[in-house]
């Protein structure tokens, strides 16, 4: 059995115990390979700087001239490549989160910190609440900590109807991604829940980001003559930077063939590779989207750079084998809402109805 026989359930349930400790083994040495990717290029990281920060900053800059002399609606189109860099510079601030884009650890997080300010995402929190999320991913027992809220169909059938009612409307893709993901970056984000930080440092990590982004919105609003101008490109271009960062980060573990374990049997390795997709995006929504749809290798080893993803996928047979999903293949994610611990593998509510038909 190979390592792509991990998104195969069917195979899955038939392992014994040997051939799964063969796998666990054959995960670890891919993870060894990975390894040798990790060392940042400040050559390639300035370059992508450069490459991304600068063409949004002409961009917004752009967007608040026309909406400051009435050309309000001629912003609308600029907000979608606008917002489209805006998710390549939260994956750079994601790498500083990681200690991977930059050689130094002190440049990676002044560098994230001061890209916070334009991603209105406060670095250090997230970064504590995603370090969370890798260390935990596919574990049954450690789910809530930066992940989408996923019930198992026992857990599911044991709420009560109001529970139900709730968890539906929860991960409904309009709710979920189109609502939720705007929210979370413009309201939720403004407030330290969740993050896993002490209560203290999480509010004066949050706190300073709202303040110094008053005092920026302030000194905009002031340069392009009111609020308005600012909210017609701020508004927008997080919204459609989120609404893509939202889809990103649902199909990377929300898909079918996905893996989730109880703690006694959850694997890192395993989890890695066979728990986290391989989001096969044309090049160009590649290039926006900073490769993190090579989500299975980032989850491999975290310290890899996104401008080295690429790279450490090409190097190994398996890592262009497993977990792959395709533009279309993503799309029948949106109907997955449970996990079936029976049949190993995501599934609707449809699937509900069926059960208890039988």
């Amino acid at each position: 059995m190979t390592i792509a026989s991990l998104n195969s359930p069917a195979t899955y349930r038939l392992a014994d115990e040997a051939s799964r400790t063969d796998e666990a083994k054959l995960a670890q040495e891919v993870a060894r390979h990975c390894a040798a990717f990790r060392e940042p290029i400040p050559r390639l990281a300035f370059r992508q700087v450069a490459d991304t920060l600068l063409p949004y900053l002409i961009l917004c800059a752009l967007m608040l001239s026309l909406a400051a002399n009435g050309y309000e609606l001629l912003t609308l189109p600029l907000a979608l490549p606008a917002g489209g860099l805006l998710v390549r510079l939260f994956i750079i601030q994601h790498d500083c989160g990681h200690g991977s884009f930059l050689p130094s650890r002190r440049g990676n997080d002044w560098l994230g910190r001061a890209l916070s300010l334009l991603t209105v995402t406060p670095y250090d929190s997230w970064k504590r609440a995603h370090a969370l999320h890798h260390a935990s991913t596919g574990d049954l027992s450690r789910r809530g900590t930066g992940d989408v809220c996923t019930l198992t169909v026992r857990e599911y059938l044991n709420l009560p109807r109001w529970g139900r009612v709730r968890y539906r409307l929860y991960r409904n893709p309009l709710i979920l991604i189109g609502l939720g993901s705007p929210i979370n970056f413009l309201v939720m984000q403004r407030f330290p829940n969740g993050v896993g930080l002490p209560w203290r440092t999480a509010w004066r990590n949050v706190l300073a980001l709202d303040a110094v982004l008053l005092v920026v919105l302030g000194a905009l609003a002031f340069t392009t003559g009111g609020l308005g101008p600012v909210l017609w490109v701020l508004l927008p271009v997080v919204s459609v930077a989120a609404w893509i960062g939202g889809w990103l980060f649902y199909v990377q573990h929300q898909y079918e063939e996905t893996v989730w374990e109880e703690a006694d049997a959850w694997d890192f390795h395993l989890a890695a590779l066979g728990g986290s997709s391989y989001y096969v995006l044309p090049r160009v929504l590649q290039w926006f989207t900073g490769n993190v749809g090579l989500h299975h290798v980032h989850h491999l080893n975290s310290r890899i750079p996104n401008y080295r993803l690429q790279e450490c996928l090409d190097g190994h047979e398996i890592l262009g084998r497993v977990g792959r999903l395709t533009l279309h293949d993503s799309l029948a994610c949106l109907k997955l809402a449970l996990w079936d611990e029976d049949a190993r593998k995501m599934v609707g509510f449809a699937r509900l109805r069926r059960l208890e038909a039988a």
